[in-house]
């Protein structure tokens, strides 16, 4: 018979099948050799007493045969033909599972992206890090597969209620992750690895029929009696379908100025902006793991902390154990960092987001300090040009080619320019400088308080081995597209359907993808 069954073991113990089959046979009391083998449905490690336990879940097959992995099933449909269609623009998670979701459901997908194909993208990701150029339409934000193909591939989410999370780590499975993302506690696919997924992806979607454009930047919407008719790319090309959805990134910031031009309503919204921190990996590992040298057996340990400053949030964000910090600008002039991290996560760094909550308020104050305009405090655009005059201090702070500034991290509290940086993973470079000169002061002050009181969390953390670089400023979308929550299209236009990141609906390769899928759903009963 099958038997579910949860155990605790050793890090060495859980690597070793022999030792596993006798734990099962231990916690069921039958013999090992009755045991034909197992699956593991869960696991995840607890580190939080000096010895580590790794906790496992298992379905093991007791005096019965043993049976692979049951794998969920697709149906995608032949759609060459279908009668109804529907433009997706972008093609991150948001867009790329949404047009799975249309397969199935007979609809054909039409897909503007506007940056290039994964593997002309990483020529572009070349040359932005080796000589600070950057191609505003292929960059770690835009190009196919989003701002996720390049950026880690982290697909842990809380967000249950939104859809079905399994059905997403499945399809990941389907198109080439591997199969230990279904049972992870923080399932991670890697950047290596993401790019032949988005590809395979892509080559689904056109074998049965749907349409993947590449290098094609929507500039308009053509509208007429409160739907979109069409809309036009910036090379002349129109599309028109039965129903648009809009699937563009946080970083999209002229379909923002786009919808703000054409008074579609949007909102402004509030996001976190800071810096990314890092560490050497080794240093962290003695943290979490409460040894000298990690175990074998144990992956490079991760941290997720939160403090509340003076009534504001500072909390990590996107942290990539054994990563590297990148690029992610999407224009030239302003400076953007973010993370990722290979499938083995054997690089010797750790990197994290460390961020601060932004509200309304705070960007009218800091845009009406630094200009001599008027600022209009009810802009909808009001965070995202907050969030570009930080991006763009940076820039100049930097010295331009795409150098961060940056300060060891106890001297960023001290308020002390650091003689020198530590070696690390930027491969642009970075700029030593006080970086409470181009952070909001509310920013830097929260930041620092923060990481004193993270170093008693975490003995060891609070260190000038570890350097701080400016900005991790995407965290999510300064703009929310709001959407009715029935209908889930734009309250002025009944066939236009605000969708993933971008839109404010999503934080995360898989909340992006459930909510991809939920709006494509939406489409298909309204086209039924």
């Amino acid at each position: 018979m099958q038997q579910k069954i949860s155990i605790k073991l050793l890090p060495r113990e859980a690597a070793d099948d022999l030792a596993v089959i006798n734990a099962i046979a231990k916690n069921s009391g039958c013999k090992p050799d009755s045991i034909n083998g197992y699956h593991i449905l869960k696991q995840s490690i607890d580190a939080r007493a000096k010895t580590i336990w790794t906790n496992l879940t298992l379905q093991a097959f007791v005096d019965e045969p043993f049976l692979p992995r049951q794998v969920q099933q697709f149906n995608f449909k032949e759609i060459r033909n279908a009668d109804k269609k529907v433009v997706i623009i972008g093609a991150g998670p948001a867009g790329l599972f949404a047009a799975l979701q249309l397969l199935e459901k007979g609809i054909k997908p039409i897909i503007l992206e506007r940056g290039k194909d994964v593997r002309s993208r990483r020529r572009d990701l070349a040359q932005l890090n080796k000589e600070g150029i950057i191609n505003g339409e292929s960059n770690y934000c835009f190009g196919e597969g989003g701002a996720g193909t390049y950026s880690d591939g982290k697909l842990y989410t809380r967000s249950n209620k939104r859809g079905d999370i399994d059905r997403i780590l499945n399809l990941f499975v389907k198109y080439g992750a591997d199969e230990n993302i279904l049972y992870q506690s923080h399932p991670h696919i890697g950047t290596n690895k993401l790019p032949q997924i988005i590809t395979a992806i892509r080559q689904q979607i056109v074998e049965c029929g749907g349409e993947f454009l590449f290098e094609k930047k929507v500039i308009d919407l053509v509208i007429d009696h409160k739907q979109i008719r069409s809309v036009k790319t910036d090379d002349g090309d129109i599309f028109e379908a039965d129903a648009f959805l809009l699937a563009t990134g946080h970083s999209a910031r002229d379909i923002f100025e786009l919808l703000n031009n054409k008074k579609i309503l949007i909102e402004a919204k509030s996001f976190a902006l800071g810096v990314r921190i890092e560490h050497p990996q080794s240093l962290i590992d003695q943290i979490q793991y409460h040894c000298p040298v990690r175990d074998e057996n144990l992956p490079p340990a991760s941290y997720s902390l939160v403090q509340q400053v003076n009534g504001r949030g500072v909390f990590s964000f996107c942290m990539c154990p054994g990563g590297i910090i990148a690029p992610a600008s999407t224009a030239d002039g302003e400076i953007v960092v973010n993370g990722w991290s290979p499938s083995k996560r054997n690089n010797p760094f750790a990197n994290s987001g460390m961020v601060v909550q932004v509200e309304t308020e705070d960007a009218f104050r800091e845009l009406k300090s630094a200009s001599k305009k008027n600022i209009d405090e009810n802009d909808p655009l009001l965070l995202m040009r907050f969030q570009q005059l930080v991006e763009q201090r940076c820039f100049v702070a930097g010295g331009g080619k795409f150098k961060a500034p940056a300060q060891r991290m106890a001297d960023f509290c001290d308020d002390k320019i650091s003689s020198s940086l530590p070696i690390n993973s930027y491969l642009p470079g970075l700029q030593t400088i006080a970086l409470k000169n181009v952070l909001p002061a509310f920013i830097q002050q929260s930041l620092a308080k923060g990481f004193q009181e993270f170093g008693k969390k975490m003995k060891g953390y609070y260190t000038n081995e570890a350097v701080v670089v400016a900005t991790e400023s995407r965290t999510s979308s300064p703009v929310r597209i709001p959407r009715s929550s029935e209908s889930l299209t734009h309250p002025q236009l009944s066939n236009f359907y605000p969708c993933g990141e971008g839109a404010g609906y999503a934080g995360g390769i898989v909340s992006a993808a459930m909510d991809g899928e939920r709006v494509a759903m939406q489409i298909s009963q309204i086209l039924a």
